[in-house]
């Protein structure tokens, strides 16, 4: 509105302030503007400000100046809340109706006319009762606003004003309490299809890693609303937005300190569960199960394996509640069970989960497709701490050196590269592996058959289970063959199995993240120090006088192109 008709002066000058005042806080309301569905509200030009636009504003602050004078005019909160109603995308006085409401709102909460007071006349508690009717009805609006697309930011920003205002202001007594009602509307909706990624972002950002109260109770709050919305209505989309807010939240509180800074007052007790950090962890825990106990893509249940280790059991204090979907992920097989490794052993290993079966599981990912997996690096990394211990049986370790062993005969460079320091690194903590290199013939009969007609490899390569693969009695010939491989790199680095093991190990992390690409370029970036040879004689002509006088006569290459 602009503050130069003499309507808008006199009411800008009897206007009280309100907590609410940040949100207008241009000069002229006729600034503000919700043009767009999409966009919402936006700068209007001073151009397309019109003297009626200027009155239909002046009236409105009227209204709401008229409400803060007199209780009589309270019946001018029902006309504002009426006019919320125009579904007409061009409103120009939609935004300025919004923001004033709110200013009314919060102004009869803090004067506690929203508050039923014991003491009270029937014709209050009938006012009182009125008064929230209407308070609830500006919320819907705004939570349809907020869904629609009107200002997303802006409402956004109104309805948690609000929320703080209806928390300090609405309580009973001096007990604590939170609105939990009006955030669980809020949540509900910018976590539908309604709203996009930025409102969530705004939301994660400006109030869930800021504030304590609204991180706790945004937490319990998902987990009500995937155990009875999504359920009935499932949709993958809002499994996705779920996801995305609950992976936006940082990692876990380490101590109470870091409890200290909340959106509403804090609890008058020191005892209360928001000063917890073991409650948090509880509330962030059920969120996590109840989502992951509904049904999911393969895409999606990549992602929370991705955010099992960083975002997802830091926050579990019963990390073992993992456990069922965990290793349902692992035995599903290929790359999901990649991903799902470094979860279930951490179970293993820190909870003393029961998994027999797990080293069989793990030799059963090694397929003609690990080494040409993007997540090779990962599987190789986690493979070096599961064989690590030199507590595990010689068969069982000499199953996975022969199986990775066969691997690299049909695999890429960089596949390889990475396979031949971990045999070596292998062989080394288990030194009665090395009879798969040593072993020698020594029955002169045998020796003599085999060096005329060969011999089968006792290898079993189909054979699921790796303590009856028969490895041990076999032989590390797929290394001997990759020493004349046609990468020169991939052959040097063969040859080390056979030499003497003086190196004590070799660090797996310098062979794990190669590529065709990195390989090139180590390459090319090599100094020559003398040109290779490529022609004994540097050729003048494309074709040799020879060639062009072959069949002359029919030759019609020389009688289009002179190549003198």
């Amino acid at each position: 509105m602009s503050t130069n008709t003499p309507k808008a002066q006199k009411v800008m000058k009897r206007r009280r302030s309100s907590p609410c005042e940040n949100f207008s806080s241009k000069k002229n309301f006729g600034d503000i503007d919700c043009v767009d569905g999409n966009d919402g509200i936006n700068d209007r030009d001073n151009n397309g400000s019109t003297e009626g636009d200027d009155d239909a504003q002046a009236q409105i602050l009227l209204l709401e100046n008229a409400i803060f004078e007199s209780k009589k005019n309270y019946n001018n909160i029902a006309i504002l809340i009426k006019a919320l109603d125009s579904d007409d995308k061009v409103n120009k006085n939609l935004s300025v109706v919004i923001i004033s409401l709110c200013r009314i709102f919060s102004k009869l909460m803090i004067s506690g006319n929203l508050t039923k007071r014991h003491a009270s006349s029937e014709k209050e508690a009938v006012v009182n009762k009125w008064l929230k009717e209407q308070y609830s009805k500006y919320k819907k609006k705004l939570i349809f606003f907020l869904g629609k697309g009107y200002s997303r930011t802006t409402i956004l920003a109104l309805c948690m004003q609000l929320l703080r205002i209806e928390g300090q202001y609405l309580r009973v007594g001096e007990k604590y309490t939170f609105p939990t009602a009006f955030l669980m509307l809020i949540l509900q909706t910018i976590l539908s299809n309604q709203c996009d990624k930025i409102i969530r972002d705004q939301f994660c950002q400006e109030f869930i890693q800021k504030y304590t109260d609204i991180r706790y109770y945004t937490l319990e709050a998902i987990a009500k609303l995937v155990c009875t919305e999504m359920k009935y209505e499932y949709k993958a989309q809002n499994f996705d937005n779920y996801l995305q807010l609950l992976a936006s939240i940082e990692s876990p509180p380490k101590s109470t300190e870091e409890l200290e800074k909340f959106y509403l007052p804090k609890p008058n007790t020191s005892i209360h569960t928001l000063y917890s950090v073991s409650q948090h962890k509880k509330r962030a825990q059920s969120a996590w199960l109840s989502l992951m106990q509904l049904e999911m893509s393969k895409k999606q249940r990549k992602s929370i394996l991705k955010l099992m280790s960083t975002s997802i059991a830091p926050w579990f204090t019963k990390p073992e509640l993992l456990m069922d979907f965990l290793i349902d992920s692992y035995d599903t097989g290929g790359s999901i069970s990649l991903l799902a490794l470094s979860g279930v052993f951490y179970l293993i290993q820190e909870r003393n989960l029961d998994y027999p079966q797990f080293y069989n599981k793990l030799y059963s990912l090694l397929d003609a497709g690990i080494l040409h997996s993007k997540h090779r690096s990962k599987f190789f990394r986690l493979l070096n701490i599961f064989l690590g211990s030199t507590h595990l049986p010689v068969v069982l370790v000499a199953s996975f050196i022969k199986k990775l062993s066969r691997l690299t005969l049909n695999s890429p460079p960089s596949g390889i590269v990475a396979v031949i320091p971990w045999i070596y690194n292998l062989l080394k903590k288990h030194p009665q592996c090395t009879f798969m290199i040593h072993r020698e013939i020594r029955d002169p009969h045998m020796k003599e058959m085999v060096e005329k007609e060969g011999m089968n490899d006792p290898f079993l390569s189909s054979e699921q289970d790796p303590m009856k693969t028969n490895a041990i009695d076999s032989c590390l010939w797929e290394i001997v063959m990759l020493q004349s491989h046609y990468h020169p790199n991939v052959a040097t680095l063969a040859k080390i199995i056979s030499e003497q093991f003086t190196k004590q190990s070799y660090n797996i992390e310098d062979f794990l993240d190669h590529s065709y690409n990195s390989m090139f370029e180590a390459e090319i970036c090599k100094e020559v120090k003398k040109a290779p040879v490529v022609e004994y004689e540097i050729p003048t002509n494309i074709f040799t006088g020879s060639v062009i006088e072959y069949d002359s006569k029919s030759n019609l290459l020389k009688e289009l192109w002179n190549f003198s």
